[in-house]
């Protein structure tokens, strides 16, 4: 920060622990509470790991190169605070007041910034001598510029204005939120969620975008010069029909010549299929479902019954798989980045003969997708990526794993 010195206070270690523990005590109503107000503290280089700020008062505070990973800050008032370079991965900033902070170089991976507010702010201190003092970074406040944000949620964040030049946004959700008057020059959004973002004097000049989702959103609003737009996932269709019958007729067969053993109805090929217009397919009975190169993207699948199921090659990021009973099925190839894939059932599936078929994941890309409480048993995972997985509580019992395995990055909590 370019602001002098003694508009930042410095704190003693034991102070800081004292008052943290005041608003452990605030948060969860014990006696002794009192919010965290640590506005104009210099904390930077702080460990902060874990740490539940929910509401606290950081305006202005600096911190940067803390170390706040799965840190908590829902709510919180960093409005000018300077958080460069700081460790943020996985931490919650769900409708936190970021205008006018500067996060360049920080690491945000798989953070979750949901409804934040990342607008440019101008924050001014009084001081008794010199009346109102501009508090103001090396730069510029509201830059995001080098930030790393891959998988990060930022649904609904207004980033009116903001500046996030040769930004890392690869898989990140940024679906409604406000990028008006943007700057992303030379960002990486490839694979990002722009699903009805407002787009309208964004420049993402030299960008890549590169199977980006757009749907709902107009990027002719925007600046694109020279930026990649490489397979772009527009708007689904309003209807979908396979041999003249409509999607959800297809969907309907299937079902029953599962419920009834191929007595009724007839299994569906959906190869290369979008079942996008088909949003809501939980607790459906779609076994041994062929549906090569379909677009699932987003789709809640919660509970249903796919084991067997051949969805190599399938679009599936941001799918709702939470205990999805996915015995068996194949996954070669599919993109899962950010499924949700709590408590689902990926191990093997028992049949005829007393055979197994094991669930396959072989090339498939599971960035940040979450695997908390998964079966995973004797499933293939060789050159899967699975950077950043969320694997707390998954039973991998006996799964094929080789090296390349998160492309070189470490696997959380890869035991059961």
């Amino acid at each position: 920060m370019s602001a002098a010195p003694k508009l930042l206070t410095s704190i003693d270690p034991s102070l800081l622990r004292a008052t943290l523990d005041a608003h452990s005590r605030y948060l969860t109503g014990r006696p002794g509470g009192q919010r965290a107000k640590l506005a104009y503290t210099d904390l930077s280089n702080c460990a902060l790991d874990g740490v539940d700020l929910t509401d606290a008062d950081l305006s202005g505070a600096r911190l940067n190169a803390a170390l706040l990973r799965s840190a908590v800050l829902r709510g919180a008032t960093l409005f000018g605070a300077d958080l460069r370079n700081a460790d943020l991965r996985d931490s919650c900033l769900v409708r936190a007041d970021l205008r006018g902070a500067c996060l360049r170089g920080a690491n945000l991976s798989g953070a979750d910034l949901s409804g934040c507010d990342l607008r440019e702010g101008v924050l001014a201190i009084q001081n008794s001598k010199t009346g109102f003092h501009v508090l103001q970074h090396e730069r510029r406040p509201g830059e995001l510029d080098h930030a790393i944000l891959t998988g990060a949620n930022l649904s609904g964040a207004k980033m009116t204005g903001a500046s996030a030049a040769v930004a890392d946004f690869r898989d990140a959700d940024l679906s409604n939120a406000t990028l008006t008057g943007a700057r992303l020059c030379r960002a990486n959004l490839d694979g990002a969620d722009l699903s009805g973002a407002h787009l309208s004097g964004a420049d993402f000049s030299g960008a890549t975008l590169r199977d980006a989702v757009v749907a709902g959103a107009n990027l002719g609003e925007a600046v694109t010069t020279g930026a990649e737009v490489a397979d772009l996932m527009m708007a689904p269709p309003a209807m979908v029909f396979i041999d003249d019958h409509p999607l959800n007729e297809m969907i309907d067969s299937h079902e029953q010549w599962c419920r009834t053993g191929g007595r009724e109805g007839r299994p569906g090929v959906f190869a290369d299929t979008d079942f996008r217009c088909c949003p809501q397919l939980s607790g459906r009975r779609l076994t041994a479902m062929r549906a090569r190169g379909a677009i699932l993207f987003g789709v809640d699948l919660a509970g249903a019954h796919l084991e067997g199921c051949d969805l190599s090659g399938s679009d599936l990021r941001a799918a709702k798989l939470r205990g999805a009973d996915l015995r068996g099925a194949k996954l070669v190839g599919a993109k899962l980045a950010r499924a949700d894939l709590r408590e689902a059932n990926l191990g093997p599936l028992s049949i005829a003969g007393g055979r197994q078929l094991r669930a396959d994941l072989t090339r498939a890309a599971l960035r940040h997708a979450d695997l908390r409480g998964a079966d995973l048993r004797r499933a293939r995972l060789l050159e899967t990526d699975m950077s950043n997985v969320k694997l707390e509580g998954a039973d991998m019992t006996g799964a094929e794993l080789d090296d390349a395995a998160g492309s070189g990055q470490p696997v959380r909590n890869l035991s059961a």
